[in-house]
């Protein structure tokens, strides 16, 4: 079954249990902050083996200490679909290993 949109309100809702994530309703997104590089880099690769299993893939912006990530689904028109919050909530429960705050 494909992926349906969710609307802006589905989507604030999923996004309620995830801190600091936001939606400007055509994405999901959220910045994470490190110590330093390599742990930022170290969870560039940590997401990229996730979104390989679950097959959808983020927008990574890997800065020196930051982490962007930013995410919809191209097959429904670049919409959020529960695909992005099955993503989002996937990064989120890794980010602590990596000292993301």
């Amino acid at each position: 079954m494909a992926p349906q949109p969710l609307t802006r309100e589905e989507t604030e809702q999923a996004l309620a249990g995830l801190p600091h994530w936001m939606t400007d309703g055509d994405s999901v997104s959220r910045t994470y902050s490190f110590e330093k590089h390599l742990p930022a880099a170290a969870m560039v690769v940590h997401i990229s083996a996730i979104q390989e299993e679950l097959n959808h893939h983020a927008e990574l912006t890997l800065g020196y200490n930051t982490l962007a990530v930013s995410v919809n689904t191209h097959s429904v028109g670049g919409q959020v679909t529960e695909l992005d919050i099955a993503l989002a909530r996937r990064i989120e429960a890794i980010a602590p290993g990596h000292g993301a705050s």
